[in-house]
This record gives structure tokens, sequence and C-alpha cells, in this order.
């Protein structure tokens, strides 16, 4: 029987995969934590096989989060969801422990079949993100500059060029502007770029955002 923890700071989308996971009868027991303190208030008391993160979580990022269960459990399998294209974030996220990365539009039966799969022991990779994995060992030489960001870094990349102001950023990740205009800099600077444009520029040309 496999028992499971959904970490979304959004009510709404935890209903949801809470009424698709308690449709099957081999998942014993879903419980929801709205961020990361509860998340670890919830793991310390009860002992999950699965993990349901959402990467874009308020204050700690669901990348960190990722770290620090599995230091906490490690046993514990962890399933990152996210609306944000497997591109920019899976394989960081497999690569800091996550059993899976599902985009949030996946089918129930997906969802499903990733949490058993995870629950095993096993991965979970989509066949969209096969193709990916497939080409960075391919390329084992030929690593994307912006790998040399830290996962804070990457998602305030990300932020900025999705169009966010550094005030949104902040209010998004409960940080300070003054947090978020830091790490502007330190990504203009191992970019080796100007300005936000050039962000914005360069995430498209990577493929970063649309």
């Amino acid at each position: 029987m496999i028992k499971v923890l959904i970490t979304d700071d959004h009510p709404v989308v935890r209903q949801g995969i809470r009424q698709i996971l308690t449709e099957y009868s081999d998942i014993e027991l879903v419980d929801e934590a709205g961020g990361g303190s509860e998340l670890f208030e919830k793991a310390r008391e009860t002992r999950y096989d699965v993990i349901l993160l959402d990467i874009s979580m308020p204050g700690k990022t669901g990348l960190e989060l990722l770290k620090d269960v599995k230091v906490l459990c490690p046993e514990t399998a962890v399933l990152i969801l996210s609306v944000h294209p497997e591109t920019q974030y899976a394989i960081r996220a497999l690569k800091s422990g996550a059993s899976g990365y599902l985009p949030k539009s996946t089918l129930p039966d997906e969802l499903i079949t990733a949490v058993r799969k995870a629950a095993a022991g096993k991965k979970y990779i989509t066949s969209s993100l096969a193709d990916i994995l497939a080409t960075d060992f391919d390329q084992p030489d030929e690593k994307p500059i912006y790998q040399s960001l830290s996962d804070r870094e990457f998602d305030v990349l990300i932020q900025l060029a999705s169009g966010k102001s550094i005030k949104e950023i902040g209010e998004d990740l409960s940080l300070s502007a003054k947090t978020i205009s830091t790490y502007r800099e330190r990504i203009l600077e191992k970019l080796s770029l100007k300005n936000t444009a050039e962000i914005i520029r360069f995430a498209i040309q990577e493929g970063l955002v649309d």
C-alpha cells in the first residue's frame, strides 16, 4: 500500500490530485502540505512512500526542498510537479534526487503510473524527458552555460525571462527586492550579459522560455 504526501501551496491543486489518488485501492493514505514547514512536520511524523512536490513554492523553491527532503528521509521517493517545461528544471530535479518530473498537465493515468513506479524505487521518465537526457548524454562536454547557475539563480533567470519584475519575483519567492536584484547581478556576471533584455534573449535562444 502506497502512502503519498501532496505538497503544493494551492489548495485547489492539492484537492484535485487527492481526488485522483484516492480512486485507486493500492494508495492507502493521501496527506497534504501547503508549504515547506508543513511538509517537514508531516514527514517527521509519518513515513511516506512518495512525496509529490510542486517546484514553484514560496520561500524555498521545490528544488531546495527536494534536497532537504532527501536528507531528512532519503528512502522516500519525490516526484516533482511543475507548470514549467521539462527543458527548464527536469534534469536539475533528477540530479538533486527526484524520482521523476511531471508537468501539471499530466493525465491521471500517467500520474498514477509515476507514483507506483516511484514507490517501487524506480525512476519515472516521460518520453520527452528521455529525449532531453539522451541529448545530454550524447554531448557530455557541451553543457549549456546556464548550468553554472545555482538553483535559485536559475529560478530567478526563468522568472525574469518570463517578463516578471524584480518586485513580482520577490513576492513569489517571499524574498526582498534587494535579494532578487543580487541574484540578477550574479546571473548577468555568470552569463556575461548586460541587462534584463539580454537575459530574455538568452533564455529564448536556449529554449528555456517560449
